[in-house]
């Protein structure tokens, strides 16, 4: 996979780090999850570069990015895409957003729409019963779990990921993912960069809120892709059929498709032949 090259820019009041892999075609800015960073996207940035020039952000409050004690919602990570865009001078942009980075998107695309060319949604942005984001949160529990925990070394830490089942089959690309959430400590030991109370502000925010509010606003040709498989349970699906159907409903201009096989976090880490023949086929069309 081709290495990306790390840089900061301006968010709204806060410096926001991105991997940047060059390209010739439109700019493909791409948001992450609820405790993900930037090199999540190292498989996929890989197989749209050099045809597409692709960016990954690291939230506020993750990876190498600036990390106040508090502000963390949908909408002040706009205001930073926003600003982020304007210093990159990438206009427009695609946004593709996976899992909380979905959420963003479209509500990005909503209320700046002249900043954005089109969506992929990546296993994310439906609207979800309470009984739902309970299975959800359930199912990401032992990722939570991680967050605010110091480890003897790195090597402790990869091997308790490496027993994730949702993880499984372990996939080359998630030891670097790994290996850039961490900082090091004194004695060689390390922890995830994170602060839990700032996902816990960010999850309750996002509990709050009403995505599909959004839906009917955003104009741009939209690409969802969805993975078929839960997390640890059958039915713990961030983004269950019925509510991707709604958004296919909803949103004026989406499509649908389905990786058969895929879960939550396969569905970035894992080659994919399907995912990547449906992104780049978008993107060339839309």
């Amino acid at each position: 996979m081709a290495e990306p090259v790390m840089k900061k820019v301006k968010g709204d009041g806060v410096s926001i780090q991105v991997a940047t892999w060059e390209g010739k075609g439109k700019s493909v800015l791409c948001i992450h999850g609820l405790t993900a960073n930037c090199r999540c996207w190292d498989v996929i940035a890989s197989e749209l570069s050099p045809q597409y020039a692709v960016v990954a952000m690291d939230l506020r409050g993750r990876g190498q990015s600036d990390k106040p004690e508090s502000g963390y919602s949908v909408d002040i990570h706009c205001r930073d895409i926003r600003s982020l865009l304007e210093d990159l001078g990438a206009k427009p942009a695609v946004l593709m957003g996976h899992s909380l980075g979905a959420f963003i998107s479209i509500m990005f695309a909503s209320k700046y729409p002249e900043w954005v060319d089109s969506l992929v949604l990546v296993d994310g942005g439906g609207k979800l019963s309470p009984e739902q984001f309970a299975k959800v949160f359930a199912g990401i529990k032992p990722s939570l779990d991680r967050l605010g925990q110091v480890f003897p070394s790195f090597d402790d830490y990869l091997n308790l990921m490496k027993q994730a089942p949702f993880l499984q089959p372990w996939m080359p690309a998630l030891e670097t993912y790994f290996k850039y959430e961490v900082e090091e400590l004194e004695d060689g030991k390390v922890r995830p960069v994170i602060r839990r109370e700032n996902i816990e502000e960010e999850s309750a925010s996002l509990m709050g809120m009403d995505i599909s509010e959004f839906y009917g606003s955003v104009k741009c040709p939209t690409l969802i892709l969805r993975a078929t498989e839960g997390l640890l349970t059958g039915d713990d699906l961030v983004l269950p059929e019925d509510a991707a159907q709604r958004m296919l409903k909803e949103i004026p201009n989406a499509r649908l498709v389905n990786l058969e096989g895929a879960n939550h976090y396969t569905i970035l880490f894992r080659p994919m032949e399907r995912r990547k023949d449906a992104i780049l086929g978008f993107l060339s069309s839309s």
